[in-house]
């Protein structure tokens, strides 16, 4: 398959994964991308992807929150970040601020629960990293480093291990969820 046909296949699965394409019922299920709604988270995938019920009800929308990185379900303290995540906004009402799709098809937004950034929540107990980009530490720095100066979550001495960053861990053991494993 030539890279044009593969990524015409890719994009014809998104948006059909989004219902844009399923006809005029389910088309207006997803919020766009860069816009503020509201809805009810309905899962936690892990700890920095949800998934959020649109206000006019539908198929939940898989919003993968920006501006953090939390450990991969697999790796060390996966579990408990996801686990943070989820004591804290499943089954409530959140307001989505949308900025775009990743290359998954996720919603990249920031994500409020009663006027608070979930994200920065999540670095400030060291649930999470800070999103580093190239040169910059990403939007939660200074939460980051007084989690890691307090040894919090991740970041604590009785947990035995100093944490690897997302990416790292990637590059040393693979995706969680390759069909390798």
């Amino acid at each position: 398959m030539t890279p044009a046909r593969r990524f015409y296949f890719l994009f014809l699965i998104a948006l059909a994964s989004f219902g844009w394409i399923a006809g005029p019922a389910t088309a207006f299920a997803a919020p766009p991308a860069k816009a503020a709604w509201s809805g009810v988270v309905t899962y936690v995938v892990d700890g920095d992807t949800v998934r959020v019920r649109p206000p006019g009800g539908g198929k939940p929308v898989s919003v993968r929150i920006d501006g953090i990185d939390a450990p991969e379900i697999c790796q060390a303290f996966g579990p408990d970040s996801r686990d943070a995540l989820m004591r804290r906004v499943l089954g409530k009402r959140v307001k989505v601020h949308g900025k775009r799709h990743d290359d998954y098809g996720r919603l990249l937004a920031r994500i409020e629960l009663n006027g608070d950034d979930t994200g920065q929540w999540m670095v400030a107990r060291g649930m999470a990293w800070s999103y580093r980009f190239r040169s910059s530490p990403g939007p939660y720095a200074a939460q980051q480093r007084r989690a890691k100066a307090a040894g919090l979550g991740m970041f604590s001495p009785a947990n035995g291990v100093p944490p690897v960053y997302p990416a790292q861990f990637r590059k040393q053991h693979g995706s969680c969820y390759s069909p390798a494993r």
